[in-house]
Parts: C-alpha cells; sequence; structure tokens
C-alpha cells in the first residue's frame, strides 16, 4: 500500500502517501492551515502534528481556534510547572502531569512542599513563559532514554509500559528541562497567555493506594489572563458554594475516614431532603404506572457473571468469600430486575413490565477519585427498568423523557442532552439498532430537545440519551439517563409469548431521572447555595420568641404547623442573634413572636431575603406554606 485515505469533518476523503503526518494532511489541504496547525485529533484522539496517519481514520486539525486547542495549552502548561520546579528544587523527581478539564496536574516525589512554596514556583514559571522558549519534539533511540532517566524508577516503568515497544521515543524540550511525552503541544511557552498554580493533594503512584505516595499539584492555564480571571473569579464562587462546605455548615453529611472513605453518612438534616426527594420520585413513578421492588446488597457473583457486568466491572467490585463461594457486593441494579422479571411467564399483553428501586450500590474507586458526593463507594441509584416490545419502545421513552422534563423543571435546573449511537463493539443486529436510534431520534425531535449526536458513544447494548445538569456555576454534571438494552435479556433468556404463541425477546429500558441521589444532592446544596426551597428545606419555619414569657404562645403555633418542619429557638439569645442564626442556617422562614404578636394572636413572618410582614393571621400563612410545599416552588421569597 502506497497511500492512506483519511476522512475530514465534512466526510470527505483526502488521499496521501503513507507515513504522511497530521501537519502533512493540513498543508495538503492549504497552506494557511498547514502553518497554523497545532494538533490533530485522530479517531477521537489527541495527538501531536508529527503523528503519522494510519489507513482509513477520522482526522480533524487543531488550530489555536479550535476547541481542543486549550488541553494542548494546557498540557504545555504542565511542563511549564515541571521546569520551574526542577529550577528550584532540582532534588524533583517528576512521574506523571496530564492535562485535565479545568487545567493540568503533576505528581512528583524527592522533594517536601506545602501550599507556601507555590508561590515562588509559580513566578518562576511567569518567567518561563516570559522567555517565550521553543517546544520541540526530539526523537531518542530506547537506550539513551534509559539513560536519561536512569534515576527515575517511575519513567523508567512508562519506558517499560506504556512505551513499550517504541524506538525511538518521544521526548519534548524547551531550554534545559526535557519530558518523557507524546504531545502534543504548543510551539512555546509564550503561547501561555494565563497560569496559576491552584493547590496541592497526595495522591498515589498509578492511583493504586498500593504503590508510592507523590505529591500533587494542581494548575490551569489560558491563552490570555483574562480568561484565567474569570476562571478563578468562577472558581472562588465554586469554594463558596463548594457542598462539601456546606453540607458541614448545615449538618447534612459527613464523611468519616473511620468509617471508610467514599461512604457518606446522612445526618438528620441531610436525610429529610434525601426523603423529600425519595417521595417526590416515587409518586411520579407510580403515577406512571411502575411498581416498586427491592433487591439485597449483595448477590453470587454468579449473577455478575451471567450479565456480563463481571468482566467490566470485577476491578471495581468488593468482593466477598462466603463458605468458599464468591459474593459482590452490587455495583449495578439491573441484574436483579431482570432475575425479577424472570420469576414470571409473561404475555404480550401484560407488556410493558416496569420496576422501580431506590437501590443502593456500591463501586470501589480509587481513593484520588472521591469527592465529596460527587464521586463515592456507596451511592444510591433512582433506578427504573422496564421490559418492553419492540413496537412500545418509541411511547415508553416518550414518556420517560416527559418525565425527566418535569424534573428538571421542577428543579429549575438548565441541562444539555447527548445522543450516543452505536459503538464498534455492540450487540444486537442492524436492524434493531437502527430501529432503536431512529425512535431515540424521534422522541428528542418531538420533544423540540435540542441535543449533540456522540456518534459510537452509546453502551455495547444499546443507544442511549444522556442529560448533563448546568448548575449555577456553569458546570455540568451526569444525570438522568434513558438506555435501550438488547443484551441482558439475551444473556438472561428473558421472553414473553407473543401473540403467534411462540416465544419473543423483550428489549430492556434503563432510566434513572436523577442519576444518583448523591451526586443530585450535591447539585442542588450547591445550585440552591444551601437556600433549599421551602419544600426541601430540612427546617422550614424557625419560631423566634423574643422572650422565655412568649415560648408558650411559640409552642401553640408549632401545633397547629405540625404538618410542616418547625424548630422554637429557645436559646437565651437576643432577637437580633436569633435572626442572623436562622438567617446564617438558611431557613426559609422565621417567625419573630413577641408580647404584641401573643395578644394579638397574630404572627410577625421574614424570609432569608429579609423581607418581613407584621400582623399576620397564622392560618394565612399557614395557607401560603401549603402552597410552597405542594407546587414545590423554587422561589423561596413569597410571603402572603
Amino acid at each position: 500500500m502506497s497511500t492512506v485515505t483519511v476522512t475530514l469533518p465534512d466526510g470527505s476523503p483526502l488521499e496521501l502517501e503513507v507515513g504522511a503526518t497530521v501537519e502533512d494532511a493540513a498543508y495538503e489541504i492549504g497552506p494557511g492551515l498547514g502553518s497554523d496547525t497545532v494538533a490533530g485529533v485522530v479517531d477521537g484522539e489527541l495527538v501531536d502534528k508529527h503523528t503519522p496517519l494510519p489507513d482509513d481514520a477520522d482526522l480533524e486539525i487543531v488550530t489555536d481556534g479550535a476547541d481542543e486547542y486549550v488541553d494542548v495549552l494546557r498540557h504545555s502548561a504542565a511542563h511549564v510547572f515541571a521546569q520551574a520546579l526542577q529550577r528550584l528544587y532540582p532534588e524533583a523527581e517528576l512521574t506523571l502531569g496530564p492535562w485535565t478539564d479545568d487545567g493540568f496536574y503533576y505528581d512528583v516525589t524527592g522533594v517536601d512542599l506545602d501550599e507556601d512554596d507555590l508561590e515562588d514556583i509559580e513566578e518562576e514559571a511567569h518567567e518561563i513563559i516570559a522567555e517565550d522558549l521553543d517546544i520541540e519534539r526530539v526523537m531518542l533511540d530506547r537506550e539513551a532514554a534509559l539513560d536519561r532517566y536512569e534515576d527515575n524508577e517511575y519513567k523508567q516503568e512508562i519506558l517499560a509500559t506504556e512505551a513499550a515497544g517504541e524506538d525511538p521515543v518521544s521526548f519534548y524540550e524547551q531550554g534545559e528541562f526535557y519530558d518523557l511525552c507524546q504531545g502534543p503541544h504548543v510551539e512555546s511557552t509564550g503561547e501561555i497567555g494565563g497560569f496559576a498554580l491552584l493547590e496541592m493533594s497526595a495522591s498515589y503512584w498509578r492511583g493504586e493506594e498500593d504503590n508510592d505516595t507523590l505529591t500533587r499539584v494542581y494548575g490551569t492555564a489560558f491563552p490570555t489572563e483574562e480568561e484565567l480571571d474569570e476562571y478563578l473569579e468562577r472558581r472562588q464562587k465554586a469554594k463558596e458554594r463548594d457542598h462539601r462546605k456546606i453540607g458541614q455548615e448545615m449538618d447534612l453529611f459527613s464523611i468519616d475516614e473511620t468509617t471508610g472513605p467514599g461512604l457518606p453518612l446522612y445526618e438528620p438534616n441531610g436525610k429529610t431532603v434525601l426523603n423529600e426527594l425519595s417521595e417526590y420520585v416515587a409518586d411520579l413513578n407510580r403515577e406512571a404506572g411502575y411498581d416498586e421492588v427491592e433487591t439485597p446488597h449483595v448477590f453470587r457473583t454468579e449473577l455478575w457473571k451471567k450479565s456480563g457486568h463481571y468482566d467490566n466491572y470485577v476491578d471495581d467490585m468488593f468482593l466477598l468469600d462466603v463458605n468458599d463461594e464468591e459474593y459482590g457486593l452490587k455495583p449495578m441494579n439491573c441484574p436483579g430486575h431482570a432475575t425479577i422479571f424472570d420469576q414470571k411467564s409473561w404475555s404480550y399483553r401484560d407488556l410493558p413490565i416496569r420496576y422501580f428501586e431506590d437501590g443502593k450500590v456500591y463501586r470501589k474507586e480509587q481513593r484520588g477519585e472521591l469527592s465529596g458526593l460527587s464521586r463515592t463507594w456507596s451511592f444510591t441509584i433512582d433506578d427504573g427498568h422496564l421490559f418492553v416490545r419492540p413496537d412500545q419502545i418509541e411511547a415508553e421513552v416518550l414518556s420517560i423523557m416527559d418525565i425527566i422534563l418535569d424534573i428538571l423543571d421542577t428543579f429549575s435546573l438548565d441541562y444539555t442532552v447527548q445522543f450516543a449511537t452505536r459503538p464498534e463493539k455492540s450487540t444486537g443486529s442492524d436492524e434493531i439498532w437502527e430501529k432503536a436510534e431512529s425512535q431515540l431520534e424521534a422522541v428528542l425531535e418531538q420533544e423540540g430537545i435540542d441535543y449533540v449526536v456522540e456518534e459510537g458513544d452509546g453502551a455495547f447494548y444499546g443507544p442511549k440519551i444522556d442529560f448533563a445538569f448546568e448548575d449555577a456555576l456553569g458546570r455540568h454534571w451526569d444525570g438522568p439517563t434513558v438506555q435501550l438494552d438488547f443484551n441482558m435479556p439475551d444473556r438472561f433468556d428473558l421472553t414473553y409469548t407473543g401473540e403467534d404463541n411462540e416465544d419473543h425477546r423483550p428489549v430492556m429500558i434503563h432510566r434513572a431521572l436523577y442519576g444518583s441521589y448523591e451526586r443530585f444532592f450535591m447539585v442542588l446544596i450547591e445550585h440552591y447555595n444551601g437556600k433549599f426551597p421551602p419544600w426541601l428545606a430540612p427546617e422550614q419555619v424557625r419560631i423566634l420568641p423574643v422572650s422565655d414569657d412568649n415560648i408558650d404562645y411559640c409552642e401553640e403555633i408549632a401545633a397547629e404547623l405540625d404538618d410542616f418542619r418547625v424548630e422554637i429557638e429557645d436559646r437565651s439569645w437576643t432577637v437580633g442573634k436569633k435572626i442572623q442564626v436562622a438567617h446564617d442556617d438558611k431557613v426559609p422562614y422565621m417567625m419573630v413572636i413577641g408580647d404584641d404578636e401573643e395578644a394579638a394572636g397574630t404572627i410577625s413572618v421574614r424570609d432569608r431575603k429579609e423581607r418581613e410582614e407584621k400582623d399576620l393571621e397564622l392560618a394565612d400563612f399557614e395557607q401560603h406554606l401549603e402552597r410552597e410545599v405542594e407546587q414545590k416552588r423554587t422561589a423561596v421569597t413569597y410571603l402572603v
């Protein structure tokens, strides 16, 4: 073969000589594009512009105007940090330093760093950026590469694993600094307009707890200082809204290392919010014809082998040996639901069968990946599984989408939608996949939802629709999902009797309306900044007696409002302090009750925004609060 052919984003083919690189392809398209080329995306992977192109690959050219450019820039910024570190601490040993969605990190060892050291390292990094050092790709034979790292066991391991068989080996050099790296990188350090080091943490080599403990330094970079300033401002707001901080302040949840990492403990306030969320979605499920089921926390691993999860999840499962049999804490609920369906014989008239469960699942994430409620070892999925005839798919998905959209509207959450299609490795016939994809896309079109097609990003068992929540700070979090599954019904030999009295295979639909309670709770904490709407608030009303003489009347008011979550502040504080503490505790409503209110048999009410109404009838306020709770209003400043 003397030529290779690649496909450009517009679908057109481009024929090149064997060995042609990304940059060669760009020059073939046009000299201007060739000179502007920074990197390439080959079959979805970001690569150096000097990478040779394989035959039949999809190719995108990355310039400084492409979305991927900032990733390349941040990769180079990681090297700038490493160079600055070694200028100040020559004994520092480098391991791995990739770019991330928010910037980059580099894991290092051999040097004792603390947060105060970051300022000096950042200052040195700015010097390197000002020097505008050329960043050059250099290929060394394997022996020379090993010689460079004769005293660095981590780089040697990379050469023996990720770079095994490569000869020559790719390095990037800038000034006196070099690093083993596949790239890609920008042309020079001067392209980095905004650079900042953010924080430090401990990490493990390769993310494995049994390996060496390293120091991880996080940073970020942008093409301009203005973009960096905007990011740092958003980051500061995010810190103020951090669900871990608010969760502690409001006694919502805690994670105690003595009980195990990634295992949240919900305090009464947090459990109150979770109960409200659960009751809300349970009502929606029942109204939509779902039956509630429950499955154990642990199963024999034969079930996970049957479902196919064992092969994919065994490294992330908690396994137990019981009487010489292997059991595992469940990483998913779906095999249990498939087993429940399989307990009976079904007719085509019985379908669809709809199950729902708030199912606790367990996944052994690496400690370095754990973060508050966003990623945990133990979490609860508001799971639903439907067993349907192929002709029922569209109607059922439409019903699920209506519920999801109702939920998003209830919480005033913005979102984005992705439609993921058949991957290369998949199960099921072309006919079934084409029909399933067309049905899902028809639902999206019918609902008038803007969506992005993620080609080949579906599950191996079927296409899916994924929602991502956009919180108050513009960040995106995985949320609701609808997935079609042709694989598990086949693995479990699930059948129903059709009109022809023959056995037929149902289609399984997986759906989650929140995603998981933990991550959804995190999103809500930060979205509302802890100021939950009254129907969700752990404490809906706090009664503030002006003096101890008013406590009896306050207790009468609390008794009248016994359908709500009401507390009486009976500590011997001034009224001003009581109001301030209630405000800090983010209680939606405060009642200030003194002699005047008691004599008139009325109440005075303040809300969180310090609006106040006096001489209210208790019955009027009670009706108002009932409306807010029943209608699940997200606004919290309504008064009678």
